[in-house]
């Protein structure tokens, strides 16, 4: 057997004893955490050695640090060895059920600790994601005079979810997801080690192709897998088995384990987003898939997918805002789990229509135009002359009504004079939208052409 190595979740050598705090009934995840770094599997980006918070064991001096990263990927059990093997308190706030005043207290007796001798004190705050404002600020002086050793975890973006002023006093440390072989690790050795903190006394196997689906379905969440691992034993077990078949399998999983916090919910539903503008409807209904069986909110989606119809397809296929749009009332109407099939159509027929984005980029070229120059006056012939007072102003004199003139385009500008003559909008020659680029096109030259003075061009009618 290879020796264990230092930068590997859950490591080859565990300790015989439950975790400190982990009674023989509590779950078999929470019973089998790790004590030491060199117990844990993953993560060797940061404990391996030489890496960043092996450094700062060895140094026993810890720095303040947010850990974000997916649900079972190491971040309280990271926590408490950090505290533990830097020879630091450590105290435990949970950010759904702490306020403002159990974070002063808690603070306060960190420094009367140290005052009295004692170790600086590592705060450990859970989903610190789900602190508000408020109760941010208050960790901001704590942890800004080292009275406290901040270690915040959350499964969210820190970048969105943490306010700024702590989020610069904090080091951010990303972990990541468990491969496969990690997660069998974890599993095998559950299965090895003794009760009442492994499963090794049950007298029930795992054959290495169970074990194998097991770990494939848990995405990388070492709880989730040892979870489900106690209850597939448990299953096996109850009905006389020595062996977890396949089906005891099926039983503990249920279904498919889908990671579904905020960033994966805007990182899919830009993916859907992606693949409609891409073409391809195959990845569109499987990411639309991805996200409704993760149970994302159905109406949401079909108000994505109205977007997207107006931003990729637009002019190309008018048509596919209108089916957006009934899409949206479709989905109000039915709800899930029916709603799931009219998104699927609506994905692919927006995943196959003609794209365009020329709205979109004529929309930002106005923008521009209008942050460039201000807000220039409205042309005067463009003014409603409402009252004989803006009649003698010169309000509306010149205008020219179009339906009156040939062709029903006149050569009046519309633009103030600063920007006449611009031109923002830019058809693109896809779909329904080559039409418009011609009728575009032939009004500009005919306009053009009222303002030269000239009655016709030979060239410009062959071409109409």
């Amino acid at each position: 057997m290879e020796p264990p190595h230092s930068g590997d979740l859950f490591g080859d050598a565990p300790s015989a004893a439950p975790t400190a705090g982990a009674a023989p009934g509590a779950p078999l995840a929470e019973r089998m955490r790790p004590h030491t770094l060199d117990e844990i599997v993953g993560q060797s980006h940061l404990i391996g050695p030489g890496h960043l918070l092996r450094g700062l064991v060895e140094d026993r001096h810890l720095t303040s640090m947010i850990l974000c990263g997916p649900a079972g990927s190491g971040k309280t059990t990271l926590a408490r060895v950090l505290a533990a093997s830097a020879g630091q308190s450590l105290v435990e706030l949970s950010a759904t059920s702490s306020g403002v005043k159990q974070i002063r207290e808690t603070a306060q007796a960190a420094v009367r600790l140290q005052q009295h001798g004692g170790n600086q004190t590592v705060l450990f705050v859970d989903e610190i994601h789900r602190f508000h404002k408020g109760q941010q600020d208050a960790l901001l002086p704590w942890v800004e005079s080292g009275a406290v050793c901040l270690i915040g975890a959350t499964t969210e973006n820190p970048s969105f979810e943490v306010i700024a002023p702590l989020l610069s006093r904090c080091r951010v440390v990303r972990l990541e997801s468990l491969a496969v072989d990690d997660l069998l690790v974890v599993l095998r050795r559950a299965l090895a080690t003794a009760a009442p903190r492994g499963l090794g006394d049950t007298g029930v196997a795992v054959d290495d192709e169970v074990l194998l689906k097991l770990a494939a379905s848990a995405q990388g969440d070492a709880r989730a897998a040892l979870g489900t691992l106690e209850l597939a034993v448990q299953q096996a077990a109850l009905m006389q088995r020595a062996e977890v078949s396949e089906r005891d399998l099926a039983e503990a999983l249920q279904r498919p384990f889908l990671r579904h916090g905020a960033e994966e919910h805007f990182n899919e539903i830009s993916d859907l987003q992606k693949r409609i503008r891409n073409s391809d409807p195959d990845g569109a209904v499987y990411w639309l898939a991805r996200l409704l069986e993760a149970g994302d909110d159905p109406v949401y989606v079909a108000r994505r997918l109205l977007v997207t119809a107006s931003e990729d397809i637009g002019l190309a296929d008018p048509q596919a805002l209108t089916v957006a749009t009934s899409a949206v009332q479709a989905v109000h109407a039915l709800g899930m789990p029916e709603a799931r099939l009219v998104l699927a159509e609506v994905a692919v027929y927006l995943a196959a229509a003609p794209k365009s984005n020329s709205a979109y980029r004529a929309y930002a070229a106005a923008v521009a135009a209008v942050r460039e120059t201000g807000g220039l006056p409205v042309p005067m012939q463009l003014r409603n002359a409402v009252t004989p007072h803006m009649r003698a102003e010169g309000y509306g004199a010149g205008y020219e009504y179009a339906h009156d003139a040939d062709a029903g385009v006149s050569a009046m500008e519309c633009l103030p004079d600063e920007i006449a003559g611009r031109q923002f909008f830019a058809a693109a020659e896809r779909g329904a939208e080559m039409w418009l680029a011609q009728r575009v096109e032939a009004a500009r030259r005919h306009r053009a052409r009222l303002r030269r003075g000239a009655d016709r061009e030979p060239s410009d009618e062959a071409s109409s």
